[in-house]
């Protein structure tokens, strides 16, 4: 079994990254198709990891330093993928200089973000009808 990381602009990714989000986020978790992409894809670059050729995760990284979009897809999910595609923009981050990142996580995925460093930031809130917290991980100066 081959995995690959590939990091790349919205016109690059946008059908492997597209097609999984669409996928997770709005089959499997009811979010409304129209609130699914924006104008923020293509100001962000992207990271779709191949399983044997086939996209199997996706996460986007915006320029503010905010991760997000992170989908994997159901048969993937548990053998790391999604922390390799997490691990992959964060290292994107801090190549370009940015001192930490943040991100909106679902609650049910909170235990895996602070397993990478990311630390809750105030109260849970409400995105699409499903419950998130903000969390931030600093990178080590130097």
């Amino acid at each position: 079994m081959s995995l690959r990381i590939v990091i790349g602009s919205w016109e690059q990714q946008r059908q492997a990254a597209a097609a999984l989000r669409q996928q997770v986020f709005v089959v499997e978790q009811g979010v409304p198709a129209e609130l699914e992409l924006d104008e923020m894809d293509a100001q962000s670059l992207h990271a779709v990891a191949y399983q044997d050729g086939v996209p199997v995760a996706t996460g986007r990284l915006l320029p503010d330093g905010h991760i997000g979009r992170m989908a994997v897809r159901q048969d993937a999910r548990g053998a790391g993928t999604g922390s390799l595609v997490l691990c992959a923009l964060m290292d994107e981050a801090r190549r370009r200089g940015d001192r930490d990142v943040v991100l909106h996580a679902q609650l049910s995925a909170r235990d895996f973000y602070a397993r990478h460093g990311f630390e809750p930031e105030g109260d849970m809130f409400m995105d699409a009808g499903i419950e998130h917290i903000a969390m931030r991980r600093r990178f080590s100066p130097g």
